[in-house]
């Protein structure tokens, strides 16, 4: 007579191993999820965009981590208002002005906007007017005086009281304006310090693309 010997675990020990099976499969599935999650994490965080107050390439504006974290940070600056007294109408003031001229770095779609820059001088410091036409309607952009002439690299480098200081204002001189309806922006900042002549350009630019030049304005000292 045979009989049929089994070296099966009774089901009551082979219960724990078949949880514990069950436990490390789920632990395994989460460590690759979670590393999964972590790497698309860091690359998000890798996509930098200046911005920074605003540092562009070669704009030096300040948070190049991308424009709306630059707007985000500029938070209660002094970044210009509408309806100031604009700089062509200081009295006892020196005002100079420049046209804008369009600059290759334009994003498409911006090669009708035209307008001027005015920089005064006087007792109570500097003040900067921007006025322009042909924008995208209701777009927001930002302005900044430059240190160098347009044609020098597209104005260079931001123009600095302190050298090397804060790439914020009041050591830099920003304008940020939303167009109207037909395309117009306009907006006024003052700062309690002379430029001397050391801004010597104003380059204007789209808040949500800080590295795309549209113009530059030389200001005739």
């Amino acid at each position: 007579m045979h009989h049929d010997i089994s070296t099966r675990p009774p089901l009551a020990a082979r219960e724990p191993a078949t949880r514990a099976r069950r436990r490390t499969g789920r632990t395994a599935f989460a460590c690759v999820t979670l590393l999964t999650l972590t790497a698309l994490l860091s690359g998000c965080g890798d996509d930098g965009g200046h911005a920074a107050s605003v540092k562009a390439a070669g704009d030096q504006s300040s948070a190049a981590t991308s424009s709306s974290d630059s707007m985000d940070s500029m938070s209660g600056m002094n970044m210009g208002d509408p309806n100031a007294t604009p700089a062509y109408d200081i009295p006892g003031d020196t005002v100079v002005k420049g046209a804008f001229k369009l600059l290759d770095t334009r994003p498409v779609g911006m090669d009708d906007v035209k307008g001027t820059a005015w920089l005064a001088q006087g007792g109570k410091g500097t003040t900067v007017t921007v006025k322009l036409t042909g924008l995208k309607p209701g777009a927001s952009y930002m302005a900044h005086l430059h240190a160098k002439h347009c044609s020098v690299d597209n104005g260079g480098g931001h123009f600095q009281f302190e050298k090397g200081g804060s790439t914020m204002p009041p050591n830099e001189v920003h304008l940020a304006f939303t167009a109207d309806k037909m395309g117009m922006g306009m907006t006024t900042v003052s700062n309690d310090r002379k430029t001397g002549t050391g801004a010597v350009a104003l380059v204007i630019h789209p808040s949500a693309e800080l590295d795309n030049r549209i113009a530059c304005a030389d200001f005739d000292f």
